[in-house]
This record gives structure tokens, C-alpha cells and sequence, in this order.
């Protein structure tokens, strides 16, 4: 990474994951003696290009504060009711600091790998545009409710990932003007996208999944087990 240019993480952290159907934030679920947070933010600490590290959590959380967390990087903020409202209380923390670039990442997302999003931020800098990891997608997708009405071309479809990795100032322009119209925002690159940004697509692995339901949390049971093993096999 450029080392001239100062960049911040934010993971939004305030969801309750209701599909993962265990009462309490899938984010404190654990996996290999950590909780999927702690892996997450571990895979963000092995950027030392990072300057912070912000995690939006509930104020209503009490989970947060019980993990141990040794990165002096890491600040804790209030989330909001969704995610953009989470990620702009994110960069509103960081007006002291006022980094050049931030990271957005998602904290059910645990194997992003560092390569990955050095290789988002490399391609992002030196084409001074936003973009975000994002994978091609491979499966016959359909459209329809209850029944197939068309099958959907693929070939200019793409899954989005994180960390989506945007300037510091377009996003929180973007996202408190998106927000302040009532525009719908999915993630990052939408609000860029409605504020007519460029939006890069980095391919990323496609194992890089966000935990949602149990189904996932067992794949990623796995998969961190393999690249553990990978890890230590190095």
C-alpha cells in the first residue's frame, strides 16, 4: 500500500443477524475459540497501513466490551438503525483524523484475505477511483417470486464483497446526501453509484462470504479451519 496516503477501517457492527436464529448478534458467534468479529477485525489488523480501525456497535450491546481486543487501533462508536447510518457515525468519528481513504467492511465477512484487499486499495489509489472487491457471478440466476419468469444474462453480473474502498470525503458526502433524500442504500457503492462515482469492480474470492444463516456460519467453520492450516503450513 501507498504509505503517503492515510486510510481508516470502518466495520459496521450494529445488526442483530435475525436469520442466523441464535438471540443474540451472529458477529458473537464463535468459530475456532474467537468470535467471527474477532477474526474479522484480526484479518483488518494485519494492515499496518491502517491508521484506525472504527466498529459501529449498538449502544445496546453487551458483547462488545467483553472481547479481548489488543489492536489500540480499534475505537468503538454508536451504530445506527442500518447500515449506512452506522457507517456514516463511522466517518463522522474520523473527522479528527481526516483520513484520505476508508475501508468498509463487513463484520460477518472473517476470510477476507489481507492480499485481497491490498490488491483493492493498490488498484484504487493508482486509478484515484473508488471500487470494491466483488466477485463474477458463476450460477444461472432467475427472476421471478414463486416462479421462473426469465433466466438473467450473467456475463456483466457481479456478487459484491467487502471491503468496498472509497475517498474518505465523496463517501460521506454521498451517503449524508443519499440518506438525507431517503434514497434506499445496500451498501457503500450504491450511495457512490446515486452520487455518480465511479465504482471499480476488484475481483476478490469468492470465499470471502458474509455469514447470514447457518448454513454459512458452518461453511465458514471450515474454511477458517483451511486457511488456519495454510497459515501455519507457510
Amino acid at each position: 500500500m501507498n504509505q503517503t496516503i492515510k486510510i481508516a477501517a470502518i466495520v459496521p457492527a450494529a445488526g442483530v443477524g435475525s436469520r442466523m436464529q441464535v438471540g443474540y448478534p451472529k458477529q458473537y458467534l464463535k468459530v475456532a475459540g474467537k468470535t467471527i468479529l474477532e477474526h474479522t477485525l484480526d484479518k483488518l489488523g494485519e494492515l499496518s497501513e491502517l491508521c484506525k480501525i472504527v466498529v459501529a456497535v449498538s449502544d445496546s450491546d453487551e458483547y462488545f466490551s467483553a472481547l479481548t481486543l489488543s489492536d489500540q487501533r480499534i475505537m468503538r462508536v454508536s451504530g445506527g438503525s442500518e447500515r449506512a447510518d452506522s457507517v456514516l457515525n463511522g466517518l463522522n468519528a474520523l473527522s479528527q483524523i481526516q483520513p484520505d481513504w476508508v475501508l468498509v467492511h463487513d463484520a460477518a465477512r472473517p476470510l477476507v484475505l489481507a492480499d485481497d484487499i491490498r490488491t483493492l486499495v493498490s488498484e484504487c489509489v493508482s486509478h484515484n477511483e473508488g471500487g470494491i472487491l466483488a466477485a463474477k457471478v458463476k450460477d444461472t440466476i432467475k427472476r421471478g417470486h414463486t416462479h421462473s419468469i426469465e433466466t438473467v444474462p450473467r456475463e456483466l453480473l457481479w456478487q459484491a464483497l467487502t471491503p468496498q474502498f472509497f475517498p474518505y470525503e465523496q463517501l460521506k458526502h454521498a451517503l449524508e446526501q443519499a440518506l438525507s433524500k431517503g434514497v434506499s442504500i445496500t451498501d457503500e457503492a450504491s450511495a457512490m453509484e446515486w452520487a455518480q462515482h465511479s465504482v471499480k469492480l476488484i475481483p476478490g474470492r469468492s470465499d470471502n462470504i458474509k455469514i447470514t444463516t447457518p448454513e454459512d456460519y458452518d461453511l465458514a467453520c471450515f474454511l477458517l479451519a483451511k486457511q488456519r492450516e495454510n497459515k501455519s503450513n507457510d
